[in-house]
């Protein structure tokens, strides 16, 4: 969304998407396509499942236990510093957690993450992968990044279905009234507010990574109440900033602002401060696969330490070592990895469960579908032409982003629409129960249906939907979890094993995975040469 556009609109004055996946096999539907995903079958045997003991040990000086942005953070950060002594084991066939991505005939596509905003003064350890992989090519005389051309989104980049026709931006602005403008301009002006706002402690008031935001405690106790009971204090009860509000909620957080903390709710607006060159704040970084095109880079840098398909079910220290049995599926046989330190890169849950903890109720998290819909005709539409981002005003889902957007073709005929759906409806129990309960025709017409209302001219286009179900896609931001005790002991780091992963910051942004597996990186090189 640019703010030049929305000043425009509003008269005047200050304004200021790694998880465990889950699947089922593919099954007959008369649409073609398939459920895909993670390796459940193989995850769910950490419920207790009897697991063969291991039958041979092997050594490595760093075990990296997870390969999402996190763990390929810490291999990328001790690769990079010299360390070349560590192996990275993954779960899935593939690395790349949430950021996982696919490919067909017709393009690329995200499963998962799928885009990364221009990155905030504070995000150094980011700044620096990305000078590493050419995505900042230089700096400008006063120290903005310059970003190369071909990552940036291209225009047009996002618009919205509202009565019947398309309107730029997501903002809604079709048929509102004077009091929505009157409360948007009060909301966006405390939001701008805020991102220039430093607490008592001179620090900024909400910061990427969010560690580095203030620890004021005025600023804090925002964390206590949901987004929408603060929105209410502040008389912001327009049904269309209600509706904007709880899809950036529920796009960041897979969360309605109802069980979004309001500290969390105000870091989606307030938080970010980059730049680059001449772009505006509300650039993002894309690729046709999305953020899997950052894992590409990293597993070509990293193939030489990355193991796949293989389950770690028990990790134990051992007289200053760390023992890690790790099961193969495919010969059923289970294998132990003795390391000097070990970095468990994956959710807290699955952590919990390989260290024999009994997980916390206190981290949360939210369920998705993503599907990926193979078309025969650009979709179109009355109003705006057709963007990089498309959302429905009257959706459950998110809309859905073009995996061609960034191609160089000027003239298509097919392309793939990769269509977002937080499942925010039901508690994330109910909701994951509900998910695995539908078939994939079950979801194929809720997909072609959530399109058809407005993409009637895409009946009989539709050649492929296949499709993702996300169990555990992100840790949600909850009131009283960012600045609580759970979140703070998960912090904590207890050598020879150590932790990365985004559930460690509350939020599931490339960027906070980026630090946490940097941070977790130097803390390891630290305790090594201690």
């Amino acid at each position: 969304m640019a703010l030049d556009r929305r000043h425009v609109l509003l008269g005047g004055g200050t304004l200021a998407t790694g998880g465990w996946g889950l699947f089922g096999d593919a099954e007959a539907a008369a649409m073609p396509g398939r459920i895909v995903g993670g390796d459940a079958a193989t995850g769910h045997r950490l419920r207790g499942s009897a697991l063969p003991e291991p039958s041979v040990t092997s050594e490595t000086g760093v075990l990296i236990v997870g390969g999402g942005i996190a763990g390929l953070s810490v291999a990328w950060r001790l690769q990079r510093r010299g360390l070349t002594d560590f192996a990275v084991i993954e779960l899935e066939r593939e690395v790349g957690g949430n950021a996982a991505s696919g490919q067909n005939a017709v393009s690329a596509y995200p499963w998962g993450a799928h885009y990364v905003p221009l990155l905030t003064r504070d995000s150094t350890h980011a700044a620096e992968l990305f000078e590493d992989l050419g995505i900042i090519t230089g700096h400008t005389a006063n120290g903005d990044p310059i970003y190369n051309d071909c990552y940036l989104c291209a225009d047009p980049r996002e618009r919205l279905f509202l009565l019947g026709r398309w309107q730029e931006d997501i903002l809604p602005t079709i048929g509102i009234t004077e009091d929505d403008r009157r409360q948007y301009r009060s909301f966006f002006a405390a939001m701008a507010a805020y991102r220039t706002l430093y607490g008592a402690d001179g620090r900024k008031a909400f910061a990427i990574p969010l560690d580095l935001s203030s620890a004021d405690p005025a600023l804090r106790a925002l964390d206590q109440t949901s987004m929408t009971d603060w929105m209410r204090t502040k008389g912001w009860t327009s049904a269309p900033l209600a509706w904007y509000v709880e899809y950036c909620c529920r796009d960041d957080y897979g969360t309605r602002p109802d069980e979004v903390s309001a500290w969390a709710g105000i870091h989606y607006f307030a938080a970010r401060d980059g730049r680059g060159g001449d772009d505006d704040t509300q650039s993002v970084l894309t690729w046709p696969q999305g953020n899997g095109w950052i894992v590409g880079q990293l597993k070509q840098r990293l193939a030489a330490h990355l193991t796949c398909s293989a389950l770690a079910w028990r990790i134990q220290a051992q007289d200053g070592r760390v023992a890690v049995d790790v099961f193969d599926p495919v010969t059923s046989a289970s294998r132990r990895i003795v390391a000097k330190a070990v970095v468990m890169a994956m959710p807290r849950f699955i952590a919990d469960h390989l260290l024999g903890r009994t997980p916390d109720d206190a981290h949360s998290y939210a369920p998705w579908m993503v599907a990926n819909v193979t078309v025969q005709q650009m979709p179109a539409g009355r109003g705006m032409p057709l963007c990089w981002d498309n959302v429905f005003y009257d959706s459950r889902s998110l809309g859905y982003v073009v995996a061609t957007h960034q191609g160089l073709e000027r003239t298509r005929s097919q392309t793939v629409l990769t269509h977002y759906w937080p499942l925010s409806d039901l508690p994330p129990a109910e909701a994951r129960q509900q998910a695995f309960g539908r078939s994939l025709a079950d979801w194929q017409a809720m997909v072609q249906a959530d399109l058809m209302r407005a993409h009637p001219e895409l009946d009989g286009q539709i050649t492929n939907i296949d499709v993702w179900l996300w169990g555990h896609g992100m840790i949600r931001p909850t009131p009283g979890f960012l600045w609580g005790e759970a979140r703070a002991a998960a912090c904590v780091q207890t050598p020879p094993i150590f932790a990365a992963h985004s559930d460690m910051s509350g939020i599931s942004i490339f960027e906070e995975a980026n630090y946490r597996g940097v941070v977790a990186a130097d803390a390891v090189m630290a305790y090594l040469a201690a």
